[in-house]
């Protein structure tokens, strides 16, 4: 009686939407419409202005139905000491298996760490050459410009000198010139 009550309010949502999507479809009143089912069968009745009305006939049960939800399940054998070692044995095997799949995985992975970390380690490594050799190049530039600046004064010095020197002995001969 609970498998029919619970196939009952199934079929009645399953019908809650069927006659929705008929209604949708299907305007006018099909009064001669009737559903069967394996235990029900669903007339309607005329529609209503709150919505549409059925009538749910239950069918009795029938000896071959019950016997068709009730089948025997196949008969078990007896197992043997044999059989359960054999059993535990392959058991045992797809552990290790698995077990070993494990660990193979964890091995590639700590593979795939160090491999990253190495080159982490070599990327580092050129980034600090590179920067000491950018570094060197820096200083070289900076004491080359160094020297071409305090030549360029020393040379600035040595022609002011000479204009000085140039100077004092035009003045020097201008004095004369007027003493003379």
């Amino acid at each position: 009686m609970a498998k029919t009550v619970t196939a009952y309010k199934e079929k009645m949502k399953e019908l809650s939407v069927l006659s929705l999507i008929c209604s949708c479809f299907y305007p006018e009143t099909r009064n001669k419409l009737v559903c069967e089912f394996e235990d029900m069968e669903v007339k309607p009745i005329d529609k209503r202005a709150s919505g549409q009305a059925f009538e749910v006939i239950l069918k009795p049960q029938s000896p071959v139905s019950d016997i068709a939800h009730n089948l025997p399940s196949p008969p078990k054998r007896d197992l043997s000491l044999e059989d359960i070692e054999k059993k535990l044995e392959a058991a045992e095997e797809r552990r290790k298996y698995q077990e070993s799949q494990v660990l193979k995985a964890l091995a590639e992975k700590r593979e795939h760490e160090r491999d990253v970390l190495l080159k982490a380690m070599e990327e580092n490594s050129n980034f600090s050459k590179m920067a000491e050799e950018k570094l060197q190049m820096k200083m070289e530039q900076i004491k080359e410009n160094r020297k071409a600046h305090l030549a360029a004064m020393l040379e600035r010095l040595l022609e002011k000198e000479k204009h000085a020197a140039a100077v004092r002995r035009n003045k020097e001969l201008l004095r004369e010139e007027q003493l003379a």
